[in-house]
């Protein structure tokens, strides 16, 4: 450097000092911006866990007449939440004791479950698996993983067969 040049320094009419001032500025809105997002997340997921959703209201919905369910056979059902439903009628009894509602979505790969009266056990055909005639798995994948089909209360009521299912919403109980 020559020995008459002087340090130059920055001219604030060049703009310089507004970038510093405009970076320095938005960086710190940012960091504000994701402080506030975080503990809103943390707030969300906090009280979700200290006050979980009320339980779904559920109801009773008609299935069948008892006089045209056949013992040995079962019937597909779909609830309101599209949930799919196997009801199956072991015996001739009139009473509910006869009856069994399970889910019949297998829980390994969700591949459809059907009733196999000679064997009476419900029957998974993707990898074989099979449950007794309460749902609880007796081989195959689900067994090896502990996982048994979901069961749904029933009730018989003047020769009539109803499912308690969750409600639509909306719905009245």
């Amino acid at each position: 450097m020559p020995h008459d040049a002087q340090p130059t320094t920055p001219n604030p009419a060049d703009g310089a000092g507004d970038r510093r001032s405009f970076l320095t500025k938005s960086s710190t809105l940012l960091m504000a911006g994701g402080l506030a997002a975080g503990y809103g997340t943390f707030a969300h997921v906090a009280g979700r866990f200290l006050y979980p959703a009320a339980p779904r209201a559920k109801t009773w919905m008609f299935v069948a007449d008892l006089g045209n369910f056949a013992a040995g056979s079962s019937m597909k059902y779909r609830t309101p939440d599209g949930a799919r439903v196997l009801i199956t009628r072991r015996d001739a009894k009139d009473d509910v004791s006869a009856f069994k509602a399970l889910g019949s979505t297998c829980p390994h790969l969700g591949c459809q479950v059907h009733w196999e009266p000679q064997a009476q056990r419900f029957f998974c055909p993707c990898h074989n698996g099979a449950f007794d005639t309460e749902g609880l798995a007796i081989s195959g994948p689900p067994k090896d993983a502990n996982q048994s089909l979901p069961s749904f209360p029933l009730k018989v009521d003047k020769g009539l067969l109803y499912i308690e299912v969750p409600a639509a919403s909306g719905e009245e109980v």
